[in-house]
């Protein structure tokens, strides 16, 4: 692992600019579970009821009613969206790049960047964020921020459901509100969304002839077309351009880019070590 640390070290230090790509590797790392003990002590029921044994999965349920529905999904958004708090993990990361021109592109959903710290101009969640509402039908370009409604549906859950009068509908059409995750072809991309995946393209722009670090961690072929493949394509035009893919997966840099990049096979509290 030392050398590993050496690498990483002498490759940010080196960096003029620093593109980080952060996928659920990293929350996990960061001490996010959504199996395991938390899962039940949250959602036993679930498990008892359905057969679930972790909150993805148990997300995609057929619920019986909307207010069954927003019974588990209040708690869920509450657990890992408003109930954590920034982790050391990400927090060490912003130690880490604070001082370098960076830019962040996640397609994590629990708004930790932003808890812990990182400029709101330099990330671009794309994938959506636990906290927001939107119009289950997207018959408008708008997203809702969720605190009060989840806090409220908690309190007033009994027996798994939440009142009627607490199911959120859209202000515009009546439909039923949906939290604003990618899922289908219904994920609304807001005002927000569209200026930060425009600034995004402007700093790509504007500093790619420079000595630019691709730091990619936590990230799966899940969705490559987010940040995995872009980035190894990027390093392969960009001449002064450098890859890193910190997970715990095998090894999948392409021979095209096998001299400007490494592959950590590490833990990703790897990170706590620089």
């Amino acid at each position: 692992m030392e050398k590993e640390i050496e690498i990483l070290k002498k490759h940010i230090d080196d960096a003029e600019v620093i593109v980080i790509g952060a996928g659920a590797g990293l929350s996990s790392a960061a001490g996010f579970e959504y199996g395991g003990s938390t899962f039940l002590k949250y959602f036993k029921y679930m498990h008892d009821m359905y057969g679930y044994t972790d909150m993805y999965s148990a997300g995609f349920h057929n619920f019986k009613s909307p207010e069954e529905k927003w019974a588990y999904w209040s708690k869920m958004i509450y657990v890992n969206r408003y109930k954590v708090g920034p982790t050391k993990l990400y927090k060490h990361l912003l130690n880490i790049i604070k001082n370098k021109n960076y830019f962040v592109i996640t397609t994590n959903v629990d708004h930790q960047f932003q808890l812990s710290g990182f400029d709101k101009e330099r990330l671009f969640y794309t994938q959506g964020d636990y906290g927001l509402f939107q119009c289950s039908k997207a018959c408008h370009n708008k997203t809702y921020d969720n605190k009060e409604i989840v806090e409220e549906m908690i309190k007033q859950t009994n027996n798994n459901l939440i009142p009627t009068k607490l199911v959120p509908k859209c202000p515009v059409c009546g439909s039923l509100m949906e939290t604003n995750l990618r899922k289908d072809n219904y994920f609304v991309e807001d005002e927000g969304w569209h200026k930060a995946l425009d600034r995004y393209e402007k700093f790509l722009k504007e500093n790619k002839e420079k000595k630019i670090l691709f730091l990619e961690i936590g990230v799966g072929w899940n969705t490559p077309g987010i940040i995995k493949a872009p980035f190894m394509q990027m390093t392969y035009r960009f001449k002064n351009a450098f890859y890193i893919s910190i997970n715990n997966d095998p090894s999948d840099i392409p021979n095209e880019i096998k001299d400007k990049a490494i592959h950590i096979k590490e833990d990703l509290n790897i990170l706590l070590k620089l």
